[in-house]
C-alpha cells in the first residue's frame, strides 16, 4: 500500500531539513510512538502503542536510514516492525523530500506500507484511511514545530486509536529515521 501526503511550511529549505533529521525531535509528532534506543547515527529502535477497539498492540520497529541525499534534501528510510505477542509484523520504507515553494519550503512524504500475520486482518478494508489519517496527523505536527517559536512549545499529537496504530509503526521509523524523514 502507498500514502502520500505533503504539505507547506514557511521555513527556509535548510531549517525544515534539520528538524527532519533530529529524530528525537519528531519522534513525539506519531501518536503512540516512543524511542527506545538510539542504536547508532543511522540506526533506531522504538515502541508503538496501538489500540484495535478492545485489542491492544504493541509493535516492536527496528528503523534505519537507508539513503540520505543531502544536496537533493531526500531520505529514506526502512522500517521493520513485530508485534510483540507475535501477531504479525509490518515493514515500510519511508521517503521525505524537501523543495523550495513560494511561501517556504514544500514536504513530501511517501510511505510504502506492507502488514504481514493476523494485524494485517485486523480492519484491512479501512487500512489506507488510517494510514491516510496518521500521515496528515505527522504532517500537521511538523510543519506546526516547524513554525512554532522558539519559546512556544510544539503542540502533542493526537492519541491513536483504532486500526491507526498498526500503520503508526511504520511511521513511527519515519521518525526515528533522522536522516530526512
Amino acid at each position: 500500500m502507498r500514502v502520500e501526503n505533503a504539505f507547506d511550511v514557511p521555513v527556509s529549505v535548510d531549517e525544515a531539513w534539520r528538524l527532519l533529521n533530529d529524530v528525537p525531535e519528531i519522534v513525539p509528532c506519531m501518536p503512540g510512538a516512543e524511542l527506545v534506543e538510539v542504536v547508532g547515527d543511522d540506526a533506531w529502535k522504538a515502541k508503538l502503542h496501538i489500540r484495535l477497539g478492545p485489542i491492544a498492540l504493541q509493535f516492536l520497529a527496528d528503523v534505519t536510514r537507508e539513503q540520505v541525499d543531502e544536496t537533493a534534501h531526500r531520505a529514506v528510510l526502512a522500517v521493520k516492525a513485530r508485534e510483540a505477542k507475535g501477531r504479525g509484523s509490518a515493514e515500510a520504507t519511508i521517503e521525505s523530500s524537501l523543495a523550495a515553494a513560494e511561501a517556504g519550503t514544500h514536504v513530501a512524504l511517501v510511505t510504502e506500507l506492507a502488514l504481514r500475520g493476523a494485524v494485517a486482518q485486523y480492519g484491512r478494508g479501512v487500512v489506507a484511511d488510517v494510514a491516510s489519517r496518521l500521515t496528515s496527523q505527522f504532517a500537521e505536527c511538523i510543519a506546526a514545530k516547524l513554525v512554532a517559536t522558539p519559546a512556544a512549545p510544539p503542540p502533542e499529537a493526537p492519541s491513536i486509536g483504532g486500526l491507526r496504530l498498526v500503520l503508526g509503526a511504520f511511521w513511527r521509523s519515519l521518525f526515528r529515521g533522522g536522516g530526512g524523514g
